[in-house]
């Protein structure tokens, strides 16, 4: 867990070098794109998923506990790594400081799934793709491993595969020299469930819903309470907003 000054967490960017792509060998890739699965239904511009997360309502634990369901779900993070730094972080706990009052608030980061991403428009073969809805993924059959998006994203939140992989989710397939990232668990959401991590916790402390919908609990609770985005400078509209930091 890295503890970082409040103000140079809100304003940090992340960066990294580029690679050559192999996919890992006997794993099929399969692709979220603009269509979930046929029983689900459809993807469209009149939905658009988002998640509130109160840190006042969440304690260390419960943030260990967001991870940890996440790794669960998506089978990312069991590999056996050369380096420490190269292990992938869907998501991860992060503590940051408030310089002039000294309090120190600890959060879950993961991907923002920005209305304008950036790794999205650096992508020289359009594998980062934000869906109508307003996930934003990675098509792992087109993703060359260049990591441009990793660069251009301004809260670290995407993971480059180094290692050979074993013992993969068959819903959420990876490859060794791709890049991966946060999906809220597409694969839950086009099913009418709820990301892994908000299942893990208190709904009062975690929301996950749909901002545009009026009535939704996520609408709802933003009209009455002070939320933030990280990084609201750079005009991204995130998807996931944070109340009490």
């Amino acid at each position: 867990m890295k503890e970082l000054n409040r103000r140079d967490f809100i304003k940090s960017t992340t960066a990294t070098t580029a690679s050559v792509v192999t996919i890992a060998s006997g794993i099929s890739l399969t692709t979220f794109a603009a269509e979930p699965p046929k029983e689900s239904a459809p993807v469209t511009n009149e939905k658009r998923w988002g998640m509130l997360i109160d840190v006042n309502k969440l304690t260390e634990s419960n943030i260990e506990d967001m991870v940890n369901a996440c790794q669960e779900e998506n089978g990312w993070g069991n590999e056996v790594h050369s380096k420490a730094d190269q292990k992938p972080s869907w998501i991860k706990k992060v503590k940051v400081k408030d310089k002039a009052t000294g309090k120190i608030d600890t959060l879950p980061m993961m991907c923002q799934h920005c209305e304008q991403p950036p790794c999205v428009d650096v992508c020289p073969t359009n594998a980062s793709m934000k869906r109508e809805d307003g996930i934003v993924l990675v098509d792992r059959h087109l993703c060359i491993g260049c990591r441009y998006c990793m660069m251009a994203c301004p809260y670290g939140s995407r993971s480059f595969v180094h290692e050979d992989l074993n013992n993969q989710k068959t819903h959420m397939p990876r490859g060794k020299g791709t890049v991966e990232a946060c999906t809220l668990c597409v694969h839950r959401v086009d099913k009418g469930g709820v990301p892994a991590c908000a299942e893990a916790v208190d709904s009062e402390g975690v929301i996950f819903g749909d901002l545009y919908d009026a009535n939704s609990k996520i609408n709802q609770t933003l009209k009455k309470i002070q939320s933030t985005q990280i990084r609201a400078d750079l005009n991204l509209n995130t998807g996931v907003r944070y109340s009490g930091i």
